[in-house]
């Protein structure tokens, strides 16, 4: 079946709208987690739990994006939910070598 650039892209559209919602409720339930890791004390950053996240995704990745785009775009989802459990918990900690905001510098 032939489908026109525009079907193309109406579907390309519906599904950045599934990905949205699908990223809040991530987002959502990182912010659960936050406050059980405060609730016992532990930090919000995890590093052993990340990793385990990319090797999960890498390996049930059918493709046709390879394990290093795979990798990129989780580390900037888990980049974003860390981000936003440090202000719900107002630790913020260093922010080195974190993206500006988009805005920082305009005038």
């Amino acid at each position: 079946m032939f489908l026109s650039l525009e079907d193309l892209r109406r579907r390309i559209d519906e599904l950045d709208l599934k990905l949205v919602e699908l990223l809040n409720q991530r987002a959502r339930m990182a912010l659960r987690i936050a406050e059980a890791k405060r609730a016992i004390g532990l930090s919000n950053r995890c590093p052993d739990r990340e990793k385990e996240v990319l090797r999960n995704a890498a390996a049930h990745n059918p493709g046709p994006l390879d394990e290093v785009a795979i990798r990129r775009i989780l580390r900037a989802v888990m980049a974003e939910c860390l981000r936003l459990e440090e202000v719900a918990t107002g630790d913020r900690g260093d922010e080195a070598g974190r993206d500006p905001p988009a805005d920082r510098g305009r005038k």
